[in-house]
């Protein structure tokens, strides 16, 4: 008797769990179709495509969003590693799309990337297998959209990726664009780490002094003191809010499913799992020197993830056809996403 008790409260409470699980998927599905029609583009001269590409012997996702087919094309570059931003740039970008035709690509090991290929290529996912496939796609770009150059953006790890890219092949790109950029990777997290207990001391925030003087500067030798760094980041630039609303704009992308949400952030272990411990021991020598294009960082005024400070040095080091650096107020690390208006307006 007892033991037929436990199996029927068992069913019942994975009937509730099911019919849970039902309503979370119902809600996700209005919302995505809500999304689809808010997002739709419309008109003679838009473009709207989603597909993968083979890049590197492997297929890629990429969008091609823009509302004037004849509007520069900008690639943008995500971060993380393996942060990828079609889940939620959909959104972030839509008021870039009058300008020009935006490009998302999930990267080897990100997102829907990832998802199709699976965790196999993990061994491939190295910064010189990346360029090339950043070159292949940014040719592919100029011969199916009719441009002869196209924009590059990178964001974060995208900005060490997109030094490389314009490095390698500068004729295909108008100019690159670093937000978040990466100047010198050995020096980057102690620059940001006295930036931050000098917030915290001037901001009096005494749960952030306390923390962060209690795991001392890096390098750590654990995640976890990492972790408290990024978090006081992450605060001090108000992005832990934006952090948390790209979850949901994920869960409701159109298009999107609970699979490739959590390809999504399986991308970003396995992708940092490959590339930050090659990337954190780059030598500042090696992002900067002669570039062929046009540079511009478009920074927030206090990133505390890439320094701003160390991203003006970055500039400065540089030598360029023409180069500009332009501080975004009231913003950090994020400014691209979090301010995209004030950085579209910035370089328009």
């Amino acid at each position: 008797m007892l033991s037929s008790i436990l199996l029927l409260t068992g069913l019942c409470a994975i009937i509730r769990a099911q019919s849970d699980l039902d309503k979370l998927t119902t809600t996700l599905d209005l919302l995505r179709e809500r999304n689809a029609r808010d997002y739709a583009l419309a008109g003679p001269g838009v473009i709207d495509e989603a597909r993968y590409v083979k890049l590197g012997g492997i297929e890629q996702w990429i969008t091609i969003r823009g509302e004037n087919r004849n509007n520069p094309v900008l690639l943008f570059l995500h971060g993380g590693p393996g942060e990828a931003t079609n889940p939620y740039g959909y959104a972030v970008f839509r008021s870039w799309l009058r300008h020009f035709t935006i490009v998302q690509w999930d990267q080897r090991g990100a997102g829907r990337t990832l998802g199709k290929n699976g965790r196999s290529i993990a061994d491939t996912i190295t910064i010189d297998r990346m360029t090339q496939d950043g070159v292949e796609l940014a040719e592919f770009l100029c011969k199916s959209l009719n441009k002869d150059k196209i924009i590059l953006v990178g964001h974060s790890w995208g900005s060490i990726l997109g030094v490389f890219m314009v490095k390698a092949r500068p004729e295909i790109f108008s100019a690159f664009v670093g937000t978040g950029q990466v100047a010198d990777p050995l020096r980057n997290y102690s620059i940001a780490y006295a930036e931050l207990l000098k917030k915290a001391k001037l901001l009096g925030d005494q749960n952030a002094i306390k923390e962060l003087t209690a795991v001392g500067p890096p390098p750590y030798s654990s995640g976890s003191a990492y972790a408290v760094q990024r978090k006081w980041s992450n605060l001090f630039e108000h992005a832990d809010v934006f952090l948390l609303s790209t979850l949901g704009l994920a869960l409701s992308a159109p298009g999107y499913t609970l699979r490739d949400f959590n390809d999504w952030l399986e991308g970003e272990e396995v992708s940092a799992e490959r590339l930050v411990p090659v990337t954190s021991k780059l030598k500042r020598e090696s992002l900067t020197g002669n570039f062929a294009v046009p540079v511009f960082v478009i920074q927030g005024a206090e990133d505390f993830t890439a320094p701003t400070s160390m991203a003006r040095g970055f500039l400065r080091s540089i030598s360029a056809p023409k180069k500009a650096f332009v501080e975004i107020k009231d913003s950090g690390h994020f400014a691209v996403f979090m301010k995209s208006d004030a950085y579209l307006q910035s370089w328009l």
